[in-house]
């Protein structure tokens, strides 16, 4: 079909628990070394275009 990503060797899904209700957990503080890592992998993530930033409010 037009428009759906091609087959892969290795498949993934998520199992939905009927009911089960997201987890709200606060953001937590980062060490500065920890903080750089986080950075350079979002910027590798978004070069090699796997996400984008977010334009919501």
């Amino acid at each position: 079909l037009s428009g759906l990503p091609p087959s892969r060797e290795v498949e993934f899904r998520i199992d939905l628990i009927h009911g089960a209700m997201p987890v709200a957990k606060s953001p937590y503080r980062l060490a500065p070394t920890e903080m750089q890592e986080l950075a350079n992998q979002l910027k590798e993530l978004q070069d090699k275009g796997f996400i984008r930033p977010s334009s919501s409010p």
